[in-house]
């Protein structure tokens, strides 16, 4: 592997496998964070034949760093142009350089010793890189409670309900089962014993916390009043923060348990890792949708509320703004929590109508409305003059007539004597 770098991407990151030294350059020159991708663990793979143990032993001895797909890590793959397997989707290439000096193109690598022509390592790889991946989503996650400033387990304690109770302990052993697993490397039948019941507690803990959600939006929605909008608002922001909180727990401990499951895989049926790894990016891709579309849906919600509270900002000045910023506020911690989760969110705030605006509004409204009806009014007058003057004109002329026709008669009875 000297004076070669291997890279493997999957679509959520990117594996720089090669030379300590070549490793660091290449992350270096291209300015990406990166963190251990624990190349060691492919020793596991030595029992599915001589050849393909030593390959994951050859592997192992070198140094491997994992990078999370931003676009600037994608960017990357696009430049090196990693070539794509259908079946597993991994992207894979070898970047080869002289001397320690790592050169900007790629080629598939033919010898034996390749991690890239080892399909069983490869997939090994590959499962290591999915773990990598989630842990980074856990640590994420870890951060965005910290910065809410929510502490689970208490939102879980006030909660009576049988489901969140659950939770708790659900919680308490799998990180006693990751805290094992890192002490001895491996997850053992007694510590896969202890977990497996767990996905059906934070299954049913999720569905829970989305139905909460749900319920507040439908109770915003029910609110015609501004003032009950205001005051719902207002509940339903430290609420909406609440079940979040409880959204990403169940995120968190539900990539937890599909790390300890790819460790049980790999340790008891490797040949099958690649596909057990794929399905369960497959199951965590569509719980992801499931809750981005819950959670769009109750933005949504919220936004046609603040738009309703913006168009009666004129009788409610005070209590109109504030339904709309604690509605504001709900979105932007919605788009904070799709971002820890992955989730691409389009987040677009409602604008809070200020009292001032919308009054000079009506007040340009009424001065337009007040304009137009001078005008018709003077138009109105021109024409009624008009025909005022014309009327006048008519009887003035049927006035002459009648004088001319009295004139004659006069002369005619004054001749006829």
């Amino acid at each position: 592997m000297n004076n070669e770098i291997q890279l493997i991407s999957d679509g959520d990151g990117l594996a720089v496998i090669g030379n300590a030294t070549d490793v660091e350059l290449f992350l270096v020159s291209e300015g990406l964070p990166s963190r251990d991708l624990g190349l060691q663990r492919l020793k596991s793979v030595a029992g599915i034949g001589a050849a393909v143990a030593q390959a994951g032993s050859d592997i192992a001895a070198g140094s491997g760093r994992w990078v999370k797909m931003t676009p600037k890590s994608a960017q990357l793959v696009k430049k090196y142009g990693l070539r794509e397997n259908a079946k597993t989707g991994l992207s894979t290439g070898v970047l080869k350089g002289h001397k320690g000096q790592i050169k900007g193109f790629v080629e598939f690598a033919r010898t034996p010793r390749s991690l890239l022509t080892n399909p069983k390592v490869l997939a090994g790889a590959a499962g290591i890189m999915a773990q990598i991946a989630m842990q980074q989503t856990m640590s994420e996650i870890t951060d965005y409670l910290a910065t809410i400033d929510e502490k689970v387990d208490d939102v879980l304690r006030a909660q009576k309900d049988a489901a969140l109770a659950r939770m708790i302990g659900v919680g308490f052993v799998l990180e006693e089962a990751m805290a094992v697993r890192e002490q001895v490397g491996r997850v053992s039948e007694v510590t896969w014993s202890k977990v497996q019941a767990a996905p059906a507690t934070i299954a049913e803990t999720q569905v829970y916390a989305l139905r909460q959600l749900d319920a507040l939006a439908e109770k915003m929605e029910r609110k015609t009043k501004i003032g009950d909008l205001a005051v719902t608002a207002q509940e339903a922001e430290s609420k909406v923060r609440e079940w979040l909180a409880v959204l990403a727990r169940c995120f968190q401990l539900q990539d937890a348990f599909a790390v300890l499951e790819l460790d049980r895989v790999l340790d008891s049926a490797p040949e099958e890792l690649d596909d057990h790894r794929l399905g369960l990016k497959a199951a965590r891709q569509n719980r992801l949708e499931h809750i981005s579309r819950s959670t769009e849906r109750l933005v949504a919600r919220m936004q046609a509320a603040a738009g309703t509270a913006n168009a009666k900002v004129l009788l409610h000045p005070t209590k109109s703004p504030t339904a709309v910023q604690s509605i504001n506020r709900v979105a932007t911690g919605i788009h904070d929590f799709h971002q820890r989760l992955g989730i691409e969110s389009g987040h677009r705030s409602s604008e809070v109508r200020r009292w001032v605006d919308a009054a000079t509004e009506a007040r340009d409204k009424a001065l337009e409305t007040g304009a137009k009806g001078v005008d018709a009014a003077r138009s109105l007058g021109s024409e009624t003059l008009t025909r005022v003057g014309s009327v006048k004109d008519k009887i003035s002329s049927g006035i002459a007539e009648r004088a001319l026709r009295w004139r004659k008669n006069e002369e005619e009875h004054d001749g006829e004597s």
